[in-house]
């Protein structure tokens, strides 16, 4: 048979689409995603930052009325320029201790403006009302070492990066099933090492590892359901399914978040789901296609007749022809440097948007801490906006072309994103009503955009192909704390520059190749082929005409083969 592709979709075409074995792989792959939602958002309560003012000597002999007055106004940026006692200074507590003592009154005896001021020099004083501890107040992660607390997020996106750039190749080399389960075992591991953390930089260290071990659980996860399962379920799984099971895991995480109010127990308790999908190990496959392209026939049949049994289907005497998968193959494999620069052809353009998506969708999600309002109702309303979210890419990467699909929505985030600095500031709610409408055009264009990347790379490269343009989105996950960390010069800069890069993005996505209609493919040759072709309703009949063709002969096939 001349096209690789449609060989393997004939031969395994008599398991059907949706049977017991592709509901298994299908339910099992997306659960294994939901500790993936819990942690990746985890830092929203990790490190948020309770209310705090300095600290006075505890020996201190002051009078009510100067304890109450030690600390200075100052306006506050983020409330219209309100006057709020500082953070960062309290007044000198030697000129308070004189005017106690001399029994003078702040504001009636004595003027406060002309009193001088210094740093929380005794250290500071945590609410507790919302949190019992987070790293900030165990740390004191505040006023100068406040930028501690972006970079902690980078850091654990830095180990996302590094997962990014490895997982793909460690799974093409040694397996998807293997990495897979590798990773999670190093989530869970880590995360319970972390409890322990008896400084931030042991914390940060740990939280670089748990980053790696998150992204590559979840890209090894996405490309094993995309090569297990039939083309129509593998739309469903690759755009919906997977990300609604992340979304789970997300509006989760403030739930739990609100009866654990410790840092610590917090961290324990969102270890516990990684250890729950060990066991899973048992039940979801190898991808038969990696097999396939190690020359391992004997074992993908042996998968492809297991499930067979459990779909109870009879599956034919022989599934593969050895010789012919594995002479195949290797000839791609071969030619695969030669190729590489058509590979990577299309990546600086789709680099670009895969960044830009990715700083609006990890801003969006780690400022839901500074909205106005309860920091747990808030992030769950931020993770129920994806919900329906998932929903849309799922409708549209069915029945829409993708660089449509991805033009729109991002064009749509981007114009939400700008509205919210003409917004006055006494409309909160107003405000909060775009931003999660940003935050639901975001997360379709991310969904739609995982499944799109995957739909470009054939199966020899198809693992290493995403690791790669998720390494370099990476990059705007590394920098999007810091675009919240702007706010503490205008509350308006950060949604200034998402809306403007992701309205830019949208853009940049017309210039990508489009793969709507077009078949999975498995080789290199064939990725060519259909990157080059214009999906269209002649091309699209004439495909449907070949698949119908393929059943009908389905005997002849398997004697072929």
């Amino acid at each position: 048979l001349r096209d690789l592709t449609t060989a393997y979709e004939a031969a395994t075409a008599f398991l059907g689409e949706w049977g017991p074995f592709q509901r298994r792989v299908f339910f099992l792959l997306s659960l294994s995603v939901v500790p993936i939602g819990l942690t990746a958002f985890s830092i929203v309560f990790l490190a948020d930052t309770p209310d705090h003012r300095c600290a006075l000597p505890a020996h201190l002999n002051l009078s009510a009325a100067w304890r109450n007055s030690s600390i200075p106004l100052e306006e506050d940026a983020n409330r219209d320029g309100a006057l709020v006692p500082s953070k960062c200074s309290r007044y000198k507590v030697e000129n308070l201790l004189n005017y106690s003592e001399r029994g003078l009154l702040p504001g009636a005896d004595v003027n406060l403006s002309n009193v001088p001021k210094e740093g929380c020099l005794d250290g500071w004083e945590f609410d507790h009302s919302v949190y019992t501890s987070t790293i900030v107040s165990e740390w004191n992660l505040v006023c100068d070492e406040s930028w501690k607390r972006p970079l902690t997020s980078s850091i654990f996106f830095g180990g996302v990066f590094t997962g990014s750039l490895i997982s793909g190749q460690l799974s093409d080399r040694f397996g998807r099933k293997i990495v897979m389960f590798a990773t999670i075992a190093l989530q869970a591991v880590s995360k319970f090492i972390q409890v322990f953390s008896p400084s931030w930089i042991v914390f940060c260290a740990l939280y670089f590892i748990v980053g790696m071990g998150q992204v590559s659980n979840y890209i090894v996860a996405f490309v094993l359901g995309m090569e297990v399962l039939g083309p129509r379920t593998r739309t469903l799984f690759s755009t919906a399914a997977v990300s609604l099971f992340f979304g789970v895991g997300y509006m989760l995480l403030p739930l739990i978040a609100f009866f654990i109010t410790d840092w610590r127990m917090l961290l324990l308790a969102l270890m516990l789901p990684s250890c729950l999908c060990m066991p899973l190990w048992w039940f979801i496959p190898e991808s038969p296609r990696w097999l396939l392209s190690q020359g391992r026939t004997e074992e993908a049949e042996a998968i492809l007749r297991n499930a067979a049994e459990m779909n109870n289907i009879e599956p034919p005497t022989v599934i593969f022809s050895s010789l012919q998968v594995r002479t195949s193959f290797i000839r791609e494999i071969k030619t695969f440097i030669l190729h590489m620069q058509y590979a990577q052809s299309p990546s600086i353009c789709h680099l670009l948007f895969m960044n830009t998506i990715t700083i609006a969708y990890f801003a969006l999600s780690l400022n839901t801490a500074n909205l106005n309002g309860n920091p747990y109702f808030n992030c769950f309303l931020s993770a129920l906006m994806e919900m329906p979210a998932y929903v849309l890419s799922w409708v549209m990467f069915r029945w829409c072309s993708r660089r449509l699909s991805v033009f729109s929505s991002l064009s749509s985030g981007g114009l939400f994103l700008l509205i919210i600095h003409l917004v006055p500031a006494h409309l909160a709610a107003l405000s909060i009503t775009f931003e999660m409408l940003g935050k639901f055009a975001v997360s379709t264009a991310f969904a739609v955009a995982y499944a799109y990347t995957a739909e470009l790379y054939p199966t020899v490269l198809r693992n290493t192909a995403i690791g790669a343009c998720s390494t370099a989105s990476r990059i705007g996950s590394i920098i999007a704390p810091y675009f919240i960390y702007l706010r503490t010069y205008s509350v308006s800069l950060p949604y200034i520059l998402m809306g403007s890069l992701t309205a830019v993005a949208g853009l940049l996505s017309l210039l990508l190749p489009e793969s709507f209609g077009m078949p999975l493919p498995d080789t290199i040759s064939h990725m060519q082929q259909c990157c080059q072709k214009t999906p269209n309703s002649k091309y699209e009949e004439k495909a449907g005409e070949q698949r119908s063709q393929v059943k009908r002969s389905r005997p002849q096939i398997n004697q072929q083969l």
